[in-house]
């Protein structure tokens, strides 16, 4: 579910936060970065548990309506054919994602249940929702489209649930598109015979993306002053306090990659944190950090230092 660029944006943050020097104790600033990442599997949890809570949501709504004492005959005779969404079924008799939302302590929709109301509303709502209910019965395919078209242009954009999301963690903010992408793959990928397993994604894909994220924060840390100097030497014609904090901490990172990581691809360090940059910083940064690191690169071939192994990681 994680990848290598959340990771660095992670520790972005964490560095960002950071405001002691590189002798001073951080165990506490890398337990809430590995605690930041972590919380990432609880929004996913969060919004798969969403689904199940519309389905819930929308059966008791049926039921008011055939309690009705004027019921209709539509009211009478409902057409069951989103509640028998087979995908959303799938979700609510998942036994090993209902113990994870009991592990995880997942019971915000039972206390904010007025969010799990926008929500059907907008899907009910909406014109994909007027076009499934058309008829009465689907295969798992049509669920399974239908499902997915309701969680990208429904859900997923609903201004409501966005606000609720940095209301309850500001940091979720930055992991939504991450979680909602991982969600909207799964959804798609899903088959019947898929195991229960399946919604239950790894938050890294292996161990070494988390050592990947404790080591990156430790030696950029651990390195400040050599690497402070490092960019002071290449931003002497520019006034330090015109360099946005974030630019600084983006070139405090890429340059312990360039000098500490010897597996990772110097191309793969500057687009990474170029790409950072144009999402998290200035419209001048990328070109700025592009340029410093550039120059660095360069030197470091030219004197031998640029440690890279491996083929093709120049």
């Amino acid at each position: 579910m994680l990848n290598r660029r959340h990771i660095r944006v992670k520790v972005m943050q964490t560095m960002y936060a950071f405001k002691g020097g590189e002798s001073d104790d951080f165990s506490k600033d890398q337990k809430f970065l590995l605690f930041s990442i972590d919380n990432m599997y609880n929004l996913y949890l969060l919004l798969i548990s969403l689904l199940i809570e519309v389905q819930k949501r929308a059966e008791n709504d049926l039921q008011k309506k055939q309690k009705k004492h004027l019921a209709t005959q539509e009211d009478k005779d409902p057409n069951r054919k989103f509640i028998n969404n087979q995908l959303l079924k799938l979700l609510k008799d998942n036994l090993e994602l209902k113990n994870r939302l009991e592990t995880y302590k997942i019971t915000n929709w039972d206390l904010d249940g007025e969010y799990v109301d926008i929500i059907f509303k907008a899907i009910v709502s909406s014109d994909l929702y007027k076009e499934y209910m058309q008829t009465r019965v689907s295969d798992f395919k049509e669920d399974k489209d239908f499902i997915v078209d309701i969680f990208k242009d429904v859900i997923a954009p609903n201004d409501k649930l966005y606000e609720y999301m940095e209301d309850k963690n500001l940091t979720w903010l930055d992991d939504l598109p991450t979680v909602n992408t991982t969600i909207l793959k799964l959804l798609r990928k899903v088959k019947t015979t898929s195991p229960e397993s399946f919604f239950i994604p790894r938050l890294y894909k292996d161990a070494d993306d988390k050592q990947f994220a404790i080591d990156l924060f430790k030696k950029a840390l651990l390195n400040k002053t050599a690497i402070n100097k490092e960019i002071e030497l290449k931003t002497q014609n520019w006034d330090t306090d015109r360099i946005a904090n974030v630019d600084y901490v983006l070139l405090q990172m890429a340059i312990c990659e360039l000098q500490k990581f010897p597996s990772i691809p110097v191309k793969v360090t500057i687009n990474e944190y170029l790409e950072i940059a144009k999402e998290y910083s200035t419209p001048k940064s990328s070109i700025f950090i592009n340029g410093i690191l550039d120059k660095l690169v360069k030197e470091y071939e030219a004197s031998g230092t640029l440690n890279k192994v491996g083929r093709g990681l120049m």
